[in-house]
Order: structure tokens, then C-alpha cells, then sequence
């Protein structure tokens, strides 16, 4: 949905909003793009459907190349885990995929990949907006907001044909109360953030993203060579905590979450006393163990 510009009404023209102004795609170009870097092309689109979806087309067209990345303003049918939708008022958020063929890593480590990528976004978010976050398997980024845990951001990954994977990124920004689509949802500016220009935030998470992921191409996936395994852990609100994971086949299993396993599983500990690794499925925090 278009904002009300200052006369009260909807406009599709980018300044209409001075709170979130567009971003500029030639800066952007500029401080990422260099030669010998992994970012070969930022684009900005006013409006789209899914970047996931345009990009992955893209590939399969020929028409991008790895390093790719798509950044919309505005997204209206933008999907997550499960096929759920969501959506967020424009230049409200960060809504942007990237094109990777990590040729050099054995398919069966890819993954990895939005464990990485949700690392990668963690750790930028951290250093440019100061704010705390926190991981929850697999894709879900969660910040504090007063004494709540809530969902501000979420990664899904998709096979661009059989080299490549395009990586879609949420982030919830400057997204007010209000604004939330549900009441468990929050942003960077509802946790404390420093910082919610959406260019240095853009800029400091694909910067991290590209360290992170020159780290695990060049120990050929291995996450515990690139530290990856060890980073995710650390950083992973859900291990510690009894879950209920909602299986694939309407099944679940209840247990505590105990350990990332080397293929980025997740390990729950039963009551049965057995410990069983999840490699999909839609996880639910229960409680602190």
C-alpha cells in the first residue's frame, strides 16, 4: 500500500514519504561494484512482485550473471518459507535477492546457504545499525523489542537452475507499530537502532555477506573450516530452548534444541531420550529449557 504524501493523498512519486526517502541506486553501484569483488550489478526496481522470482528468471534467461543482486522499493507478492506472503509499506524495508554459483562447493553443502546468508545479515545489521539480533532456524531474523523476541526479517532460498541459488532477503526497517502486519512482528527502529538509512544498512549487510561467503567457498563449503558452524551457533536464539517442530507429512516433534549439526540440520533432543536432526520444517519456541 502507497503512503498518504503531505496533502494526504496516495502518491506514487518516491519523495512523497520524507521519512523514507528512495534509495540511489548509482551510490550503491558504486560502493559495492569493483573489480575483483564478488557484487558485479545492483539493481533497483520501484515495484515488483518478488526479487526472488525476477531474479531466478533473470538467470535462467541468461540475463544475470553470479553477484547479481535486485533490490525492490516495493514488493506485493514477496514470499517466504512455506509459501506465505507478506508485505510492507514502500522503502519501509531492505527487499532485495542476490544471484551465487559457488561452483568450487559440493551441492550437498549448499545448504548452507541461508544459514550464511542469515549470519552475513546479523552481522551487518549489528555493526551498522548497533542493534542486538538474533538467528532462528533456519531463516528467520529476530530482534528485541521492549522485553519481546519478534520476527524483523527472513531469508528464502531458491535453485536457479542446477549452478546457481538466489538468495532473498526481508528486513523490516522503519516499519512502525502501527504497521505491523501481525503483532509478533518487529523492525530495527521498534528494537532501538541507531541507524535506519536504508543505504549504509544495504551496503553493510551485502559487504558482509560477501566476506562470509569468500570465507566458506574457499574451505569448499566446510562450515567448520570457515567458522561458519561455530558463528551460526553462537548466534542462534533457538538452540537452548524445547521446540516444537512442525514436520513435513502434518507430523511434529518436541524436544530441545541442542546442537547445528555439519549439514546445518537441526538436532532435538526427545523425551524419548534420542536425538533426532531436522532438515525442514517450520520450528516454534516453546520456552527456555
Amino acid at each position: 500500500m502507497t503512503p498518504p504524501d503531505a496533502s494526504g493523498s496516495s502518491s506514487n512519486n518516491p519523495w512523497s514519504d520524507l521519512s523514507r526517502p528512495p534509495l540511489a541506486t548509482t551510490a550503491l553501484r558504486r560502493g559495492l561494484v569493483r573489480e575483483g569483488g564478488l557484487w558485479r550489478r545492483v539493481d533497483v526496481v520501484q515495484r515488483t512482485g518478488s526479487t526472488n522470482t525476477d531474479l531466478v528468471a533473470r538467470a535462467a534467461a541468461g540475463e544475470a550473471d553470479e553477484g547479481s543482486v535486485l533490490v525492490a522499493e516495493e514488493q506485493t507478492a514477496a514470499r517466504g518459507r512455506l509459501d506465505r506472503q507478506w508485505s510492507a509499506p514502500p522503502r519501509s524495508g531492505l527487499f532485495f535477492s542476490v544471484l551465487l554459483r559457488p561452483a568450487e562447493v559440493p551441492v550437498q553443502r549448499w545448504g548452507w546457504l541461508p544459514l550464511l546468508t542469515g549470519v552475513a545479515v546479523a552481522t551487518g545489521l549489528s555493526r551498522v545499525a548497533g542493534v542486538d539480533t538474533a538467528l532462528k532456524w533456519p531463516n528467520d531474523l529476530l530482534v528485541t523489542v521492549g522485553d519481546e523476541e519478534r520476527k524483523a526479517g527472513g531469508i528464502l532460498a531458491e535453485r536457479a537452475g542446477d549452478d546457481g541459488v538466489v538468495i532473498g532477503v526481508g528486513i523490516n526497517v522503519s516499519l512502525r507499530a502501527d504497521e505491523l502486519p501481525v503483532p509478533r512482528a518487529g523492525s530495527l527502529a521498534l528494537a532501538g537502532a541507531v541507524n535506519t538509512d536504508r543505504d549504509p544498512l544495504l551496503r553493510g549487510v551485502l559487504r558482509s555477506l560477501e566476506d562470509w561467503y569468500g570465507r566458506w567457498r574457499a574451505g569448499e563449503g566446510d562450515p567448520e573450516v570457515s567458522g561458519l558452524q561455530e558463528t551460526y551457533a553462537a548466534g542462534c536464539a533457538t538452540l537452548g530452548r524445547m521446540v516444537r517442530a512442525e514436520l513435513p507429512g502434518d507430523r511434529s516433534l518436541v524436544g530441545e534444541a541442542v546442537a547445528v549439526d555439519g549439514d546445518g540440520r537441526l538436532v532435538l533432543a526427545t523425551a524419548a531420550g534420542v536425538q533426532e536432526p531436522v532438515g525442514a520444517g517450520d520450528i516454534v519456541h516453546l520456552r527456555l529449557a
